[in-house]
């Protein structure tokens, strides 16, 4: 049975993958910040075998390191990086300051790769060895035209270039790595004004990742398949 870890998992994109991949038939591991107020999840996990609840704070080197004891040797075959934050709301030209630019950087782009390097072996042990990382079109420098939101832009921005570089470094270990843009999405991060809802971006994303090939490793792409200039 294919087994998929989420981050992030306690709402919006995070809990759409959860009960798509639940949906297939799969074993999930959801991982989230605050256990205690994932309600939704606690309720899913008593009904189903196959839904492993997890703590996981990845702004936190000691959580990610009690996350990497609690799964064991426990194979993971597709890892879904999708824990994230917009930071500061009101970082336009002006108001950023480093604090909040900082915090960010370390959830966005400097945890991923070191929860990744902490689950390197259980992530060798899976068959289909897909590693996904959730970014942002705004993370696209070639599609920056309105400026502003310095924060989570550089944030996502600097993931990319780290998945990018994952995509090497891994590639000889059978890896398939790549970053992918969710839509603009009526979630809390997106806001209610989203373009496209929570299911139809997480079954178009689940679809990427089902036709992810070597080839196609390190690739930027969008939920319905297009492939997102840096």
């Amino acid at each position: 049975m294919t087994t998929v870890l989420i981050t992030g998992s306690n709402r919006g994109i995070g809990m759409e993958f959860v009960k798509q991949y639940l949906d297939r038939g799969y074993s999930v591991i959801a991982a989230c910040r605050d256990i205690d107020s994932a309600t939704e999840l606690a309720e899913m996990s008593k009904g189903s075998a196959e839904l492993r609840l997890l703590q996981l704070d990845v702004a936190s080197e000691e959580s990610m390191q009690n996350f990497a004891a609690a799964l064991g040797n426990q194979a993971i075959d597709i890892f879904i990086n999708n824990a994230g934050v917009y930071g500061p709301r009101d970082s336009q030209f002006g108001n950023v300051t480093s604090k909040g630019w900082i915090e960010a950087l370390q959830i966005n782009a400097v945890a991923p790769l070191l929860l990744t390097q902490r689950l390197i072996e259980n992530l060798r042990q899976g068959a289909d060895k897909k590693l996904i990382y959730i970014t942002s079109k705004m993370g696209s420098i070639d599609d920056n035209h309105g400026g502003g939101a310095y924060v989570y832009r550089s944030s996502k921005t600097a993931l990319n270039q780290v998945v990018k570089s994952l995509s090497v470094d891994l590639a000889g270990d059978g890896f398939i790595t790549a970053v992918l843009h969710p839509g603009w999405v009526r979630t809390d991060m997106g806001g209610p004004n989203g373009l496209i809802d929570a299911e139809t971006s997480i079954g178009g994303m689940i679809s990427v990742i089902d036709e992810l090939q070597p080839q196609k490793s390190g690739g930027f792409y969008a939920y319905d398949g297009a492939e997102i200039p840096w």
